[in-house]
């Protein structure tokens, strides 16, 4: 008996040739070329991922020609855009900006991140040159987010020291006693509120047209739980 594959003698007993490794009986090599079967896998394989590169690149190529007028800053995700950095602000842009970010976290209802920002933003205000009443009444509306009632209350008083009729000074006031359920020191800020709220407003001081909602809405909170100033 001979080795289909190589012509080698074999006894008659053997299942693979001695020479070449050939099994007996097998389809002659020029029909079947030795591992074909074994690597038939690996090519089909090959071929599919081939072609998914292909596909992709015409893909991506077709979306960069569609939007190619586009600005790269718009087009690009949002989570690979650069994030501003403050260092690069001046302080009153630093502090502005993180008052913002807690405001914005707050009314999201985003408590964790408020507590992470808080500190950074007070730490921004505390860098400034001057910190006039805008940036006190922002500082207790920071202590406020972060649940900080008694922190607010001592903004408050700061505010109403330098100007006894501030409005911003009831304001937080008002809202700090709320957070504690002080309903006796929420009542007295209301009335003081509405005590002082006309000549106030009449004065149109700068620092109350970067609020414009809060008085109002201050005003109705008053007037709900005091009815109106007389």
């Amino acid at each position: 008996m001979n080795c289909s594959s190589c012509g080698t003698a074999l006894a008659a007993t053997a299942k693979f040739c001695h020479k070449c490794g050939a099994r007996v009986g097998a389809i002659p090599a020029p029909l079947q070329a030795p591992g074909w079967p074994v690597g038939l896998p690996w090519g089909v394989a090959g071929a599919a991922i081939g072609a998914l590169i292909t596909l992709l690149i015409l893909r991506g190529g077709g979306e960069r020609a569609a939007g190619g007028g586009s600005d790269p800053e718009q087009s690009a995700p949002r989570s690979l855009l650069p994030a501003p950095d403050i260092s690069q602000m001046s302080p009153e842009e630093r502090a502005r900006r993180l008052f913002d970010r807690v405001m914005a976290l707050a009314e999201a209802g985003n408590q964790d991140s408020v507590q992470f920002f808080v500190p950074m933003a007070l730490g921004a205000y505390q860098q400034l040159p001057a910190r006039d009443l805008d940036a006190q009444y922002d500082i207790g509306l920071l202590y406020l987010a972060a649940g900080d009632a008694l922190g607010a209350l001592a903004q408050a008083d700061t505010i109403l020291r330098q100007v006894p009729s501030h409005l911003y000074g009831f304001v937080l006031r008002g809202q700090a006693y709320e957070r504690q359920t002080n309903r006796q020191g929420a009542r007295r800020a209301y009335a003081d509120f509405l005590k002082h709220e006309t000549a106030e407003r009449a004065r149109q001081r700068p620092e109350y047209a970067e609020h414009p909602r809060t008085l109002d809405t201050f005003h109705a909170a008053a007037v709900r739980a005091i009815g109106p100033s007389r």
